[in-house]
């Protein structure tokens, strides 16, 4: 996502500035090349020297991305920069350097990069609670969210004063993810995506369940890739215990029952729909109100859950439907059959009992089948797997194939 692309990042004077050099190291670990301007103030909490080795590359140490600091060390800096850069982002961003860009001021090398840029402009401000909730500031920040300005942040916390309030930069991370989705493509805006994930559980009694092995990771990466391209996405989690993306509507649910009821409240609002959950295939037929003692013994009669793919996708209006398919072995026979007898647009197989493409684990080796063709893809990450299966469906739903 970020390979070879340009990064212009702008430190201010904020006791947060020290979290720039892990966000420098981010940005590089993914393949950007980071120039750095730094205000006179931000040179109080952090040296030049500590963000010149940060953005240093580790396979070629004199990478040449020196630390830009007085507007009249280099001349013209304050077009050169910002004219090589694919995205300007401040952060930390203070009150000062938001109220300076939103009303046209420059009087030193940041805020004067920054009027002579063009391009997208991701800020993350930090500061106390006071001045964030300040009429005179929120003013500054909502005329630059007015004219295409993305923020990220605050969080609400500890602040460096001691005070507890809304004013913490942002987390690194959600930094990270707002820079992805600004350089992303946005090819599926205005789409709705639905998405379910992770496992159900069926009850046995208040102690016990069956359930399964999903982790939900490859539902949640789904989901955060889709919003990443601009979809409205709304997440439908079985129990898991992994964090949702920023943006998403998450509806929790334990049940298979549950999540089937989440989805036909839903599916109707929804121009596609991914069905990654891994939902109890049985359940018991009766669940106990206390917890069966070990003395007693235990004997389970089991029935079928509801087929919620088998339901979508008999539905007049339905929505593109992606189904998955997790098989011990190369069961693409079965995977087939699934798409053809559930009458859906896409089926996503993955043989389980391979290393790497469990459950719970960050990589996925699937084949992409489809009414036209199967696409096989070699072990990668999750979410390189989301962003290969959004690519196939705007091919077959825009495109034709």
């Amino acid at each position: 996502m970020l390979k070879d692309r340009s990064i212009l990042l702008g430190i201010t004077g904020s006791v947060a500035a020290y979290k720039s050099i892990e966000l420098i190291k981010g940005l590089r670990h993914e393949g950007a090349s980071v120039k750095v301007v730094m205000t006179e103030a931000s040179k109080r909490f952090i040296t030049p020297l500590s963000i010149e080795l940060a953005t240093e590359s580790p396979i070629e140490p004199a990478s040449g991305n020196s630390v830009y600091c007085d507007m009249f060390d280099s001349p013209l800096s304050h077009v050169s920069l910002p004219a090589d850069a694919d995205l300007f982002v401040v952060a930390p961003a203070t009150a000062n350097i938001i109220g300076k860009y939103a009303n046209g001021i420059a009087d030193d090398l940041l805020s004067t990069a920054l009027l002579a840029f063009n391009g997208k402009v991701i800020i993350a401000p930090a500061m106390n609670w006071r001045m964030y909730e300040n009429p005179v500031f929120q003013k500054n920040l909502q005329y630059l969210v007015s004219i295409g300005v993305k923020t990220v942040g605050p969080e609400r916390g500890s602040l460096a004063c001691g005070e507890e309030g809304i004013g913490r930069m942002a987390d690194i991370e959600k930094i990270m993810e707002a820079i992805r989705t600004a350089l992303s493509k946005q090819d599926i805006a205005g789409e709705k995506v639905l998405v379910t994930a992770g496992p159900t559980r069926e009850d046995i009694d208040p102690v016990r369940y069956i359930s399964n092995r999903s982790s939900g990771k490859m539902g949640y990466a789904i989901a955060k890739i889709a919003k990443r391209r601009g979809a409205d996405v709304t997440l439908i989690s079985g129990p898991v215990a992994i964090k949702p993306p920023d943006g998403v509507d998450v509806i929790n649910v334990e049940t298979a029952n549950e999540m089937h009821a989440a989805v036909m409240d839903n599916i109707s609002r929804s121009s596609i729909f991914v069905m990654s959950a891994a939902v109890a295939d049985f359940m018991p037929a009766e669940s106990k109100g206390r917890k069966i003692e070990k003395k007693e013994g235990l004997s389970l009669d089991l029935i079928k859950t509801g087929d919620i793919l088998e339901d979508a996708g008999r539905l007049r209006n339905k929505p593109f439907i992606v189904g998955f398919a997790a098989e011990t072995g190369q069961r693409l026979d079965r995977a087939r059959k699934k798409l053809v007898d559930k009458n859906i647009d896409v089926i996503v197989f993955n043989d389980v009992s391979k290393k790497g493409s469990g459950f719970d684990v960050d990589t996925n080796e699937v084949v992409i089948i489809d009414k036209k063709a199967e696409k096989r893809l070699p072990l990668m990450s999750k979410d390189d797997v989301a962003i290969a299966l959004f690519d196939r469906i705007i091919e077959l739903k825009y495109n034709n194939g």
